[in-house]
């Protein structure tokens, strides 16, 4: 998606197909399953599935031409490994132009393998960035819980507590201070189900540079840099190129250079 676009509901002019648009869209959202890639620009594009415009439709066209560059690219999940879930949570504030609502993004790892993402507008409008950041940790939590849940169930032997990763101080200290909370009121749920989950050991929370959230992804459209130096980090991809992943708090990444040239061909066309 490129990212000096801001989509918004305001037709410039009207998509003459929309049943066409629809269908592209449905088959992105069935896509995302395996291309964690694409989960933001087919979240921002199916916001405007009622009446898309020809904004829209380029847009969906731009993300095609992405796919086309790396048909055979997909997950991969190594044959050996830890079952230690750690995971990076993000928001970008007041990203919706016609709403102001924010966008919560996160990806899961068990191990080196990464098994759950998610790029979602958040139900309410936060009034500064920090809420927003915080109603992503709490999210992101839930998702952590219910991974732990579905571990148990299988008898699979998870290592606890499970990292989770935030770019924002103020969270953390939020998060671990309960001074704080007279200051929050408007996320107290939040708070507290967040610091009940570090009591009881089943979080870590830990800070992570901007550089290397791997959350930004799934909350923002990123210039062509940025872009692939964060999906070259995110996992390994198989067929059409590919990278391999390194740990989060690693600086040197291995990625092979056919598949992010292509990406950089896509991205300056």
């Amino acid at each position: 998606m490129d990212y000096k676009l801001h989509l918004s509901n305001e037709v410039d002019i009207p998509f003459e197909d929309p049943e066409h648009y629809r269908t592209i869209i449905g088959k992105l959202i069935y896509l995302t399953t395996t291309r964690p890639d694409i989960s933001f620009a087919t979240q921002q594009l199916s916001q405007y599935m009622s009446n898309p415009s020809l904004t829209h439709y380029k847009a969906a066209l731009r993300v095609l031409r992405y796919l086309k560059t790396a048909p055979a690219s997909g997950l991969f999940f190594p044959s050996q490994g830890s079952f230690h879930l750690k995971a990076f949570t993000d928001s970008d504030w007041a990203a919706c132009v016609e709403t102001r609502r924010s966008t919560t993004g996160f990806c899961i790892y068990l191990g080196d393998s990464l098994i759950s993402w998610k790029s979602k507008k958040q139900h309410t409008v936060s009034r500064s960035s920090c809420e927003a950041e915080y109603r992503a940790l709490a999210f992101t939590a839930c998702e952590i819980q219910w991974l732990q849940y579905l571990l148990q169930d299988f008898q699979v032997p998870s290592s606890t507590p499970a990292s989770l990763y935030c770019d924002n101080q103020s969270v953390i200290h939020i998060a671990k201070n309960l001074t704080f909370h007279e200051r929050t009121k408007y996320i107290e749920l939040d708070c507290h189900f967040v610091m009940e989950k570090l009591q009881l050991g089943t979080l870590k929370l830990l800070h992570i540079s901007s550089a290397h959230q791997l959350a930004d992804l799934f909350t923002k459209p990123l210039s062509p840099a940025p872009f692939l130096s964060l999906l070259s980090k995110l996992g390994g991809w198989g067929g059409g190129g590919g990278f391999q992943r390194s740990s989060a708090s690693s600086s040197s990444f291995c990625p092979r250079h056919r598949r992010n040239d292509a990406a950089l061909s896509f991205y300056h066309h």
